[in-house]
């Protein structure tokens, strides 16, 4: 029987498993499969861990999110095409849930499709090498259950680890030298550890955003973010400023391009990840930064110099969950033989099309119509759900509308849904004020909320 490995049951490796569930479902024939995941639960990213460095086992920690990570965008952009959020709570919810809420939306499809059974946990991948005689692939995994090494041959293998775990560490003069903390964001986990203290933000996008926002709402004295080319340029609130490059530091004080200094106590890298794939010999790795249509990958998931070989979500993310989705239904189909393949010129050529049209992007909104064409051209080609991608659009539009508005109350907005229509509802505490973001307290109804304060 036809073999395929699966590398990680994050998001992208869990709409894999859907996938060939639904075709399953059909009464379609589907592969062997066998999902790695080197965690002892699925959910990559949305498994929150306190741990930094190494998690039990020794392997790197996986997870970035951290405590009270609330959705920085709008969950009706996210939505499963065939599993909406009405169908999993059976009410509405606000339009910006806490981690633990995702978290439990993206399992309860996987646990309705009864596809846990394909997963091994606690298995990291250490070695993935392809055999051009036999046109397989041998996968080599450590066991942590049974501390034992071993290796299994497939046909396919399906790379689903995601590119958000790898941290870039920049080196700043005087890093060595610093009298307080300097940590990657992807360590950050607590924003009550800088409550009263001075935080310097290095970067300018989304994690910096949203991290910086943590640390102001729980208490920060005051937080300082620079930028290497240009500002976020919120309305921030008044202990909040922007400056340009950080060009070095000494043990208390950090030293900007515009020749002004501060006073810090702790320095978060806001600098963004790697793409780091060691698990995968050199000629199956996939080289790229993070960008909307990466080189090497038709259709954004096949690997162009051996088409048994998928890569998912691996691109810069507006959309994500369904994007996934659509990927992971295209890759089905490539493996299940419905889809075929154009030779690799034709193949390199539109791959080429499409990254040369994303370098003319300039604007958010034409970034949000491209990703969002993209998932049209993937949906088109399978049975995956079609979905309103233009009514998503307008939805991103609106988000930043509102963060344009004020960047600390844009979580308080609702949308409609695009799968189902239904509006969001209002949640029962602002963000701001919002202190716990656990799955009870979230779903709780608003007037038992109001006793408790009470």
């Amino acid at each position: 029987m036809t073999r395929v490995a699966i590398i990680g049951a994050g998001p992208s490796g869990m709409a894999q498993l859907r996938a060939f569930q639904s075709a399953q479902a059909k009464g379609i024939a589907i592969p062997e499969i066998v999902c790695f995941e080197k965690q002892s639960d699925w959910g990559g990213q949305w498994n929150y861990t306190w741990r930094t460095g190494t998690d039990k086992n020794g392997e790197a920690v996986h997870s970035s999110m951290y405590r009270y990570l609330w959705s920085n965008g709008p969950k009706e952009a996210l939505e499963f095409a065939d599993y909406s959020f009405d169908e999993h709570f059976g009410k509405p919810i606000g339009s910006y849930p806490p981690r633990e809420v995702l978290w439990d939306y993206i399992k309860g499809r996987v646990e309705k499709a009864d596809v846990r059974q394909y997963v091994r946990f606690n298995t990291a991948v250490r070695h993935i090498e392809f055999d051009e005689q036999t046109q397989q692939f041998t996968v080599t995994v450590h066991d942590y259950d049974q501390d034992a090494l071993y290796s299994e041959v497939f046909d396919y293998v399906v790379v689903a680890s995601g590119h958000f775990s790898t941290p870039k560490v920049p080196e700043y003069k005087g890093f060595e030298g610093f009298g307080g903390r300097v940590l990657h964001a992807h360590d950050f986990r607590d924003a009550l550890e800088f409550q009263d203290k001075t935080v310097l933000v290095v970067g300018s996008s989304y994690s910096a955003e949203d991290i910086g926002s943590q640390c102001y709402k729980y208490g920060a004295k005051q937080i300082i973010s620079c930028y290497r080319t240009a500002p976020m340029g919120f309305k921030w609130p008044k202990n909040w400023s922007e400056r340009p490059a950080l060009l070095r530091v000494d043990q208390s004080h950090a030293y900007f391009a515009d020749g002004s200094s501060a006073q810090v106590d702790a320095i978060i890298l806001c600098t963004g990840y790697l793409h780091y794939f060691p698990f995968m010999q050199e000629a199956l790795r996939l080289k790229t930064d993070n960008r909307l249509y990466p080189l090497g990958l038709y259709k954004g998931v096949v690997f162009e110099n051996n088409p048994k070989l998928f890569y998912l979500g691996m691109q810069d993310q507006w959309y994500t969950f369904n994007m996934f989705d659509a990927q992971a239904w295209y890759a089905r189909d490539v493996i299940l033989g419905q889809i075929q393949l154009p030779a690799l010129a034709e193949m390199q050529a539109h791959t080429q099309q499409w990254h040369d049209e994303e370098k003319t992007l300039t604007e958010a909104g034409q970034m949000y119509k491209f990703q969002g064409d993209y998932i049209l051209e993937l949906i088109e080609a399978t049975d995956y759900p079609t979905f309103d991608i233009e009514a998503m659009r307008l939805i991103f539009l609106e988000w930043k509308k509102h963060k344009k508005e004020n960047i600390m109350t844009f979580r308080d907005h609702i949308y409609r849904s695009a799968i189902t229509g239904t509006m969001a509802v209002p949640h029962h505490t602002t963000w701001l004020e919002a202190l716990d973001d656990s799955l009870e307290t979230y779903l709780t109804e608003p007037e038992v909320v109001q006793k408790k304060v009470v």
